[in-house]
């Protein structure tokens, strides 16, 4: 479902831009992400997570900071301390107007912000940090010899990300005015914290300390080779989907899908953004995910949709390869069938009725786990023929499409 633009009030007078992204069906809780030191909410790595986070059924408000992407005010005039005022503002209007939050969520100084905010965020039951400083003076690094011009001058210019920012000295003041250590102590909540040791922004001995800080129940992942932006795709899904099983067991328990959803055998639903070829399924309510490889522009997180039709041809075979053994109390304890799909030249295919072009040509093996007859072989090899979906790629099919009124 399509994020919803929002808009809500700062303690600082100004207003707060964010993007609401909710879950297809009911939302069982609702997270706030966070983004990192001088990004947007619209970065890619906050979007592909709170994808992931809605595909579990968690509904996700990603905003904007003070003077950033969107949101008003003046980030001249924004530090640390309104960091933290901001993601209490937008927790507390997430309340209001959809309930919780119960997870709070921050990648780099956003996740020190989260943590240095929980403990004012009552609803609050679990916190993430990705790649996150242990203190916010962590961005000092970035100023260089820019802090002994903002002391000198009262503010000064300064490239961050490779674009201009002004930081007046109240920024670098209030820099060293948070206990991290003594906020992190008292969180109380469970902790997760991501981190690449690659990590070439926040250094990995940043996670180090901040777990030693937090007390129990906390927990480490390693993102291995990803970058400080998680600006692969795989990597963003990947702190997603682990996050929403992190968080499956602190946050309340799924509804179970409106009546007529999961029971509906006859619809399948597929959605693709323009992000890219990932494709979210529905099917007879069941989830799924299919993709497209690498090497054609796709991020491998899913089979692709070839795949998924030699899926069903070699699932439909082997159960009615077992209906045929049960009806024949045919000992048969497990079958498996491989299905290799290929486009061929029709010239090479000799019981092809078409003979120019190419056709789809499915070679689909049988593996028995069980010593076998050769007539019984023979007769189950007739048997998988039988199979529906193989009967279906083999008769007339016709594909209607229309618009849905819907849209």
């Amino acid at each position: 479902m399509p994020g919803k633009s929002v808009t809500f009030p700062s303690s600082n007078g100004h207003g707060l831009t964010g993007i609401l992204d909710r879950p297809d069906g009911p939302a069982r809780a609702t997270a706030l992400f966070a983004h990192c030191f001088t990004c947007s909410k619209d970065i890619k790595a906050a979007s592909r997570i709170a994808r992931a986070l809605t595909d579990a059924g968690i509904a996700v408000l990603r905003f904007d900071f003070t003077g950033l992407g969107q949101s008003g005010g003046d980030f001249a005039d924004s530090n640390f301390s309104t960091n933290i005022s901001d993601v209490v503002d937008a927790a507390n209007w997430l309340a209001e107007e959809v309930g919780g939050p119960e997870l709070l969520v921050g990648h780099s100084l956003g996740g020190t912000a989260v943590l240095a905010a929980a403990n004012e965020v009552p609803g609050a039951i679990a916190v993430a940090t990705i790649g996150s400083p242990a203190a916010p003076s962590h961005v000092r690094h970035m100023l260089g010899d820019s802090e002994d011009r903002i002391r000198k001058d009262g503010e000064a210019e300064v490239n961050l990300g490779g674009r201009p920012f002004k930081l007046r000295r109240q920024f670098v003041d209030d820099l060293d005015r948070h206990d991290m250590p003594e906020m992190v102590a008292r969180l109380r909540k469970p902790l997760m914290i991501f981190h690449a040791p690659l990590d070439d922004i926040v250094e990995i001995e940043n996670a180090s300390e901040l777990f030693l800080a937090a007390k129990h129940p906390k927990s480490f992942v390693s993102l291995d080779e990803a970058d400080h932006l998680l600006s692969r795709e795989s990597d963003a899904r990947f702190v997603g989907n682990v996050l929403a099983s992190w968080a499956e067991r602190y946050l309340p328990a799924a509804e179970d899908e409106p009546d007529g959803v999961q029971d509906d055998a006859g619809i399948t639903v597929a959605t693709t953004t323009s992000e890219g070829f990932r494709t979210d399924i529905l099917a007879a309510g069941h989830r799924l995910v299919a993709d497209e490889p690498e090497s054609v522009g796709g991020t491998n997180l899913g089979p692709s949709p070839y795949d998924l039709l030699s899926a069903a041809l070699a699932s439909c075979t082997t159960m009615t390869l077992q209906m045929y053994a049960r009806h024949k109390k045919l000992e048969l304890p497990s079958v498996s069938v491989a299905v290799r799909h290929d486009k061929v030249h029709a010239s090479d295919c000799e019981d092809c009725e078409t003979r120019e072009g190419k056709v789809d040509e499915f070679r689909r093996e049988l593996i028995f786990d069980n010593n076998l007859d050769d007539a019984t072989r023979q007769r189950l090899l007739e048997i998988a023929d039988k199979c529906p979906v193989h009967r279906t790629l083999h008769s007339e099919v016709k594909v209607r499409t229309e618009i849905s009124k819907k849209a």
